[in-house]
């Protein structure tokens, strides 16, 4: 599934969607990755539901390693990138607002 400013990953479902607030549910084959972007508004809360989910910031630079269940955040304003490091598919839910979303890529 193809979504604008980002690399073609295996499926994306729209849980809801309203003004200022969206609730996705994406899945990464292995080795797939969501590219570095920011959101001028939005902060991006994931959970990972299966696999392993790398999530990486810049400024600060670190990363998470999130297993089944377990969440971590990325402020608005923060370049970040999200990748599935396992052998197997990655899926997580990810809750993105309030504010307007926006993708913007950020590149080298």
């Amino acid at each position: 599934t193809d979504h604008p400013g980002q690399r073609s990953v295996k499926d994306i479902t729209m849980v809801a969607e309203t003004e200022g607030l969206m609730a996705r549910i994406f899945t990464l084959g292995p080795g797939e990755i969501i590219d570095w972007h920011q959101h001028t508004e939005v902060t991006d809360w994931y959970t990972c539901l299966r696999g392993l989910l790398r999530v990486e910031t810049r400024s600060p630079d670190r990363y998470d390693i999130l297993q089944p269940g377990e969440m971590t955040t990325v402020p608005s304003q923060t370049t970040h990138h999200v990748s599935n490091i396992g052998d197997g598919d990655c899926q997580f839910q990810i809750l993105q607002g309030v504010g307007k979303y926006d993708f913007n890529p950020v590149t080298d």
